[in-house]
């Protein structure tokens, strides 16, 4: 193989994505273990995907809000399922300012445990109801195997959050934000993907159900391109 030529999909499909990456300009790895740069190109796809989702949440009357990126440890033990399911790829801060903090804090992997502490708050009674709240953020997840956008240990996201008076009006918004994001996907960014719902064993840690769709990659593996998760109450609870 010639000193610049593409490693071949066909005999080493993840060198050749990674390589592709790189010489589009689009990533890099930065320096520590599972973290990225995204450069300019790369961050432009980005900005463009998110303001396509952003007009359409909008449009479906959410607005965006912003929780804190750490939150204590004992609030996310409260959701004993939740807590187990992100176990192995938990960050946690055990000191700042120099000394040992008095309890440890958690790098969010995904904010359901201080949103609903806050939204207990929020609401008092059906009337309240239905909050429809957005927030782009990063998350972080210690992950063991790592690879350019696909798989890192920090990574940019939206998570909609949001709370009903019922059960049939909770299951509507998770298919209406499931084909949401299937427009994006498809019409947008030109990515066909295939929708359906989640096997228990791959759901999301503490929903109900798990609703998502899945790119094709082009060595035949399915890919999960975007979720949208039926929490029933199980969040709701954890909180009161």
């Amino acid at each position: 193989m010639a000193k610049d030529a593409l490693p071949k999909q066909s005999e080493n499909f993840p060198a050749w994505y990674v390589d592709v990456v790189k010489r589009a300009g689009m990533a890099e790895h930065s320096l520590a273990k599972g973290t990225m740069v995204i450069k300019p190109h790369g961050y432009a796809v980005w900005e463009n995907t998110q303001r396509a989702l952003d007009d359409r949440f909008k449009a479906t009357g959410h607005e965006n809000l912003y929780f804190p990126l750490y939150f204590p440890e004992s609030l996310l033990a409260k959701e004993a399922e939740h807590v187990e399911g992100f176990a192995p790829e938990l960050a946690v801060i055990t000191h700042g300012g120099g000394e040992e903090l008095e309890e440890p804090l958690v790098v969010r992997p995904t904010s359901e445990a201080i949103i609903w502490s806050t939204y207990a708050n929020w609401i008092q009674s059906y009337r309240d109801l239905p909050l429809l709240y957005n927030q782009w953020a990063n998350v972080v997840r210690w992950e063991l195997r790592t690879r350019l956008f696909l798989r890192t240990s920090e990574f940019l996201w939206q998570e909609g959050h949001t709370a009903h008076a019922s059960a049939e009006e909770a299951q509507q918004e998770a298919l209406q934000m499931l084909e949401v994001y299937r427009e994006v996907a498809e019409d947008v960014l030109a990515i066909p993907v295939l929708t359906g719902r989640k096997s228990a064993s791959e759901r999301f840690a503490g929903a109900v159900e798990t609703y998502s769709m899945e790119g094709l990659m082009r060595d035949g593996k399915a890919l999960q391109a975007g979720t949208s998760h039926f929490l029933g109450q199980n969040f709701a609870k954890a909180t009161t």
